[in-house]
């Protein structure tokens, strides 16, 4: 047992019998290791080494090795660090490989000859004795590929034990991880200061489309503030499906003293993005405020297509089979008087050709339109006088127009009929279809490089008149780049890029009623593989990520993942995201406000990020 009692000093008798060595014996002791080839010098190819490699044990997993680190250098080889692996040269017997990898696990600190819970280190710590052995470290590490000529290769073989191990530097670092680009996300955990940046104009990235993911109060929204900020920087026209009215004032730079205290931490300025424009349904209110370019806007009906219409009012099945009869009988009255196409008229007759409804509606038709001629049709079967609103059917002409085509359509049940009147009815009510107050948004004139548009539906209540709004957004915006695109080539330069961020993700396609959408899914699913090549990026901000079907996940390339805590969420991420390591994912449930796993097509590798504090002033910050 060991005490902390202080060692006396030697008495002078003592020290009389404590010899010197003789000079014949120093001399002889030199010979001797003459004879064996001089002082033992560690072999040139370890110089500069940090540690060296371990042999595997039963417990070791492919693709990864141990690597042992002396006390002096554990603090060189942070977590998420890359490092170079050195296999043992070829006339040492080795093989002369060159391997990089990355540490998943780790630093450690072990005891030198002991386990760390040894009873003898216990007991002394315990006791509060002073004992500390010499001590190494330890770090797990993942082989990314075989270093063959400045080429990252996949590996074939592993290191061979006891192969020198060398640390990377910071630039080189982030060169090899994909980190030097133009649009700062944040700092790699476990570096002193690493920035970790994606590129905005690459298309092999953005328009791949991003996930944010994380519980409330994980930092979603100073993530998407801050990346709003940046598109605005870098060119991109943004437009922000706002369902909480959040985003309407980052026009204006942040006052919240926590995020002024973590802006000044990184040596950057408050600051709001350039040129925001807000709109808001008509009749709708808006958190925005002047001098805010505030505007309303109202839907087209015939800009929808009737198959998303059907899904989105959640028609039953007998209802959409009289939604689409009064859709087609409309379709056709509309012909015969003349509306669309309009005599004569070959472009009209064209565009009727080229249609395709499950992208788009009817040209010039109207929810009362509809209304009228469903009326109609039930007034026939209840033989009793329709209430006609559109003087256009109200001619004597267009009565025997009406009459021949509805006499010709096999239905009846009034109850189906009066329920799917009910529904059209309620969105009628809404007044947010053809409302002669506000026009559709005009994406022509609105798409302007460093432009942000923010949808405020803040004021809406409603998931129908949500799902409505974003479905004729996302038509819209695709209608518009498709013509800008294929100018653009013509020019022989590139399009303005978009992103479209949609907040709350999980309302608009959720888990549950994506087998109830299948068309409106399809519809965002084509915008997004056409996107991709047109410079049409999607974002998805949730924080119920379980709620998002596999088939919107399997959308996404690039992931930002808060704090879940979620192990069942977890693990399906697990199944749809790859190339994050074990240590990453253990760490998910325990990630502080702000910090975030950070997976982008742009990096080699996932990693752990300090998002950076947001310039923008945001509503709802707590």
């Amino acid at each position: 047992m060991i005490d902390n009692k202080e060692i006396p000093a030697l008495s002078g008798e003592d020290q009389k019998n404590i010899h010197s060595m003789t000079d014949e014996f120093t001399t002889q002791l030199d010979e001797e290791v003459a004879l064996a080839g001089g002082e033992w010098q560690e072999g040139e190819e370890f110089a500069g080494a940090v540690g060296r490699t371990m042999f595997d044990s039963p417990a070791s997993k492919d693709n990864t090795v141990t690597v042992l680190l002396p006390t002096d250098q554990i603090c060189k080889v942070p977590s998420q660090s890359l490092i170079r692996i050195k296999s043992r040269r070829k006339d040492k017997g080795g093989d002369g490989r060159q391997y990089l990898g990355a540490v998943v696990e780790g630093p450690f600190a072990e005891p030198d000859g002991l386990r760390a819970d040894a009873p003898l280190v216990v007991t002394t710590t315990v006791r509060g004795a002073t004992f500390m052995p010499r001590y190494h470290g330890r770090v797990q590490v993942e082989i990314i590929g075989e270093e063959l000529d400045g080429v990252i290769e996949p590996p074939r073989f592993r290191p061979l034990p006891n192969s020198p191990v060398f640390g990377l530097l910071d630039e080189e670092t982030r060169t090899l991880l994909g980190l030097v680009n133009d649009m700062d996300l944040g700092y790699a955990v476990g570096f002193e200061k690493m920035s970790v940046q994606i590129p905005s104009k690459r298309k092999s990235v953005l328009p791949r489309h991003v996930g944010v993911l994380g519980t409330t109060g994980g930092g979603k929204s100073t993530t998407v503030s801050g990346l709003i900020h940046q598109f605005s920087n870098a060119g991109i026209f943004t437009v922000v499906i706002d369902t909480e009215g959040e985003y309407t004032e980052i026009n204006q730079p942040t006052q919240d003293k926590s995020m002024l205290r973590l802006l000044q931490r990184i040596d950057r300025q408050p600051d709001g993005v350039k040129e925001l424009y807000v709109l808001h349904l008509v009749g709708r209110g808006t958190t925005a405020k002047a001098p805010t370019n505030i505007r309303e806007f109202s839907l087209d009906f015939s800009s929808l297509s009737p198959y998303a219409a059907a899904e989105i009012m959640e028609l039953s099945d007998a209802q959409s089979d009289r939604f689409f009869k009064a859709y087609d009988v409309t379709k056709l009255i509309l012909r015969d008087l003349g509306i669309f196409p309009r005599k004569d008229n070959k472009q009209d007759e064209e565009d009727v050709l080229d249609l395709n409804e499950f992208e788009a509606g009817y040209p010039m038709i109207t929810l009362s339109y509809l209304i009228d001629i469903a009326s109609f049709i039930l007034s026939s079967i209840t033989h009793n006088e329709p209430n006609i609103f559109n003087d256009v059917f109200k001619s004597e002409q267009a009565h025997k127009v009406l009459e021949k085509r509805i006499n010709v359509v096999q239905t009846n049940n009034e109850i189906s009929w009066k329920a799917l009147l009910g529904k059209l009815w309620r969105l009628k009510r809404l007044e947010i279809f053809d409302n002669p107050k506000a026009k559709p948004i005009p994406f022509d004139n609105l798409i302007s490089p460093g432009r942000t548009l923010i949808i405020d539906l803040s004021d809406t209540d409603s998931t129908i008149v949500n799902n409505l709004v974003i479905s004729d957004i996302l038509r819209g915006i695709q209608n518009t780049q498709e013509i800008a695109y294929r100018k653009s080539e013509q020019e022989g330069k590139p399009p303005t890029p978009i992103m479209i961020v949609i907040e709350e993700a999980h309302e608009f396609l959720s888990r549950d009623k994506i087998a109830k959408m299948e068309n409106l899914f399809q519809q965002v699913a084509r915008i997004a593989r056409r996107g991709r090549k047109r410079w049409i990026g999607l974002m998805f901000v949730t924080q119920l990520p379980q709620h998002l079907p596999d088939e919107v996940l399997g959308l996404i390339n690039n992931y930002i993942l808060h704090k879940i805590t979620d192990v069942n969420v977890i693990t399906r991420l697990k199944r749809s995201i790859g190339g994050i390591d074990d240590g990453l994912w253990n760490r998910l449930p325990n990630l502080a406000p702000g910090q975030a796993i950070v997976s982008m097509t742009s990096m080699s590798r996932p990693l752990l990020v300090a998002i950076n504090p947001t310039p923008c002033k945001l509503r709802m910050i707590d």
